[in-house]
């Protein structure tokens, strides 16, 4: 059975269930043992395989980073299909490792380390021979998937832009109303302690170097793009709906976007009286002042 969503034509949970049996196939891992290395319980993810409960949006993204592939394959079928979340383009995608299973898993094992070492002590005081004892293996197994420690830090950043792009296509694909979707964007984009304050981390790091090293601009510029196009595709929907106002998409996607960089690194720099729950306050009362149609 096939759904249309958003313009969009999208396969049932059907597919969805064929897919991640697949992941499962795929994977050296035993059912059990990727239940457990998604945090699932074997049982529930019996009961959604069999169509008796459904995926949680972040059981799809683990699911996707640890079978290696992209929540929107899961739940449409391709990398390519253009859904609620604007498709990162080429340059700011990570590759697959395109070597055996196991391959594959130590790849993303070393990529996941990775990330977590420069989100939490900064690029500049992780060396290659941290990940490899992050990872239990040697730094010649790093420098295999990655010849020197500059290119830790691009794969990061296009790591962050998988992460982000799963995690909204997950979380969005269900949500019809483009005013409702706008505010889970804006909800999803909060520095929350854990995975999202981790992410602002790696970027804010990503924008200081980006300004030192010419050559990381144009991976930056296409990976905040793929971002600044979600934006503007919900607000173009809500336009479309009637439910936002004939603004500039582009100029409301710009102040939109400046607004949540700023109050982010104010919130993760613990700037006094500031914090997240401030933050999603003055966002919000910015989407109904100036988008939401009266």
């Amino acid at each position: 059975m096939l759904l249309v969503r958003f313009g969009v034509v999208q396969e049932s949970t059907a597919e969805l269930r064929d897919r991640v049996r697949k992941v499962l196939r795929d994977n050296p891992l035993s059912q059990r043992a990727f239940a457990e290395r998604i945090g699932l319980d074997a049982t529930k993810l019996s009961k959604s395989l069999s169509g008796t409960r459904r995926f949680t949006p972040s059981e799809l993204t683990r699911i996707a980073e640890t079978g290696n592939v992209t929540v929107n394959w899961l739940i449409n079928g391709s990398d390519e299909v253009e859904t609620v979340a604007a498709v990162p383009r080429h340059s700011a995608r990570v590759e697959p490792e395109r070597g055996s299973p196991a391959e594959a898993g130590r790849y993303q094992q070393i990529l996941d380390a990775a990330w977590h070492l420069i989100a939490e002590r900064g690029y500049h005081s992780v060396r290659i021979s941290d990940v490899a004892q992050a990872c239990g293996t040697s730094a010649a197994t790093i420098h295999y998937y990655f010849p020197g420690r500059d290119d830790l830090l691009t794969e990061t950043l296009r790591y962050s832009v998988r992460l982000a792009f799963d995690r909204q296509v997950a979380e969005l694909h269900t949500i019809t109303d483009a005013y409702q979707r706008l505010l889970r964007l804006v909800e999803l984009q909060l520095p929350t302690p854990g995975l999202l304050r981790l992410e602002w981390s790696v970027w804010m790091q990503i924008w200081n170097e980006s300004t030192l090293r010419p050559e990381l601009r144009v991976l930056h510029s296409d990976s905040y793009e793929r971002w600044h196009d979600t934006i503007a595709r919900t607000i173009r929907e809500g336009q479309q709906q009637g439910v936002f106002v004939d603004t500039d998409p582009e100029e409301l996607t710009m102040t939109l976007t400046a607004l949540i960089d700023g109050l982010g690194i104010q919130v993760i720099t613990d700037r006094p009286g500031r914090s997240v729950a401030g933050m999603r306050e003055v966002l919000r009362d910015f989407v109904d002042r100036e988008i939401v149609r009266d």
